[in-house]
């Protein structure tokens, strides 16, 4: 795995500038290093994106399994960041692990997944620390990424901040919540369809004698919201009918093909063809 992680890398230095030194550190590539790259890399991560991780892209992926994983018992430790905010920090914290090729890796968990970001200077700002030169760079970096909104990487600059990340594997699945008015008016509209709907009985009067039970919230029956299963969707009841459309390529063929003679024509010729025998 380390080898095909640092061909990666070789070609990855290949395209764009560097700072001096990404070569000779992937010499020395870590285990672990080339865990979180293999990673990245089987999420989707392409080479061109490979480049912005390594100068400090934000990267989000829809797994939160990556967090204990990236968790290595000989090399990671525990940091302090501002990353991800809405994220129980005692239960999740952040996660620091330093490299030759990572320089300082720092990861932690989002409400779907796990978040990554390289750095390029660590940080050991603590109760009761003094600064260290480690972290008056640190500062410097930072001030860096206030003036070019870039996050500033092992390798260089990259605009893929937190506020705009590189995504892999999103989960197209993960519910949504709705705005209150918009689940207001969701279930409103889904109130009037099951009233329109209801011809489940002969009887009108009958029907509304029996009305079906009343839900709170209508709108939490649509896609994946329902516990224990997927909920009736937006068109689970809806009737679906396909119809497809010639192709026009064949459409062409067909128009292009001289029409066949009219019946009268057929009949005129069946006489001559039988004295044609005779």
């Amino acid at each position: 795995m380390r080898a095909r992680v640092r061909l990666l890398l070789e070609i990855t230095a290949r395209d764009g500038a560097y700072r001096k030194g990404l070569l000779a550190a992937a010499s020395h590539l870590s285990p672990e290093e080339a865990v979180i790259i293999a990673d990245l890399e089987r999420y989707g991560l392409q080479v061109p994106q490979l480049r912005d991780v390594l100068c400090g892209g934000h990267v989000v992926v829809d797994d939160p399994d990556l967090y204990e994983n990236w968790r290595f018992t000989r090399v990671s430790h525990q940091r302090l960041s501002s990353h991800h905010r809405d994220i129980d920090k005692k239960l999740y914290p952040d996660i620091g692990m330093r490299g030759l090729v990572v320089r300082e890796k720092l990861h932690g968990r989002t409400a779907q997944g796990t978040w990554l970001q390289l750095e390029k200077t660590p940080a050991v700002f603590g109760k009761r620390k003094l600064p260290t030169l480690d972290d008056v760079r640190h500062l410097m970096d930072y001030i860096t990424y206030r003036v070019t909104h870039s996050n500033v990487g092992p390798w260089g600059l990259s605009r893929w901040t937190e506020q705009r990340p590189i995504y892999l594997s999103p989960d197209l699945a993960v519910p949504t919540p709705l705005a209150p008015s918009v689940a207001a008016s969701l279930a409103t509209a889904l109130r009037q369809i099951e009233t329109d709907d209801d011809v489940t009985s002969a009887s009108a009067e009958l029907a509304r004698q029996f009305s079906p039970p009343d839900r709170t919230d209508l709108s939490r029956e649509l896609g994946r919201s329902l516990k224990g299963r997927a909920g009736r969707g937006l068109f689970g009841n809806s009737e679906v009918w396909v119809t497809e459309t010639m192709s026009p390529v064949a459409t062409a063929i067909l128009r292009s093909r001289p029409a066949p003679p009219p019946d009268w024509v057929r009949s005129a010729r069946a006489p001559q063809a039988e004295r044609g025998w005779s």
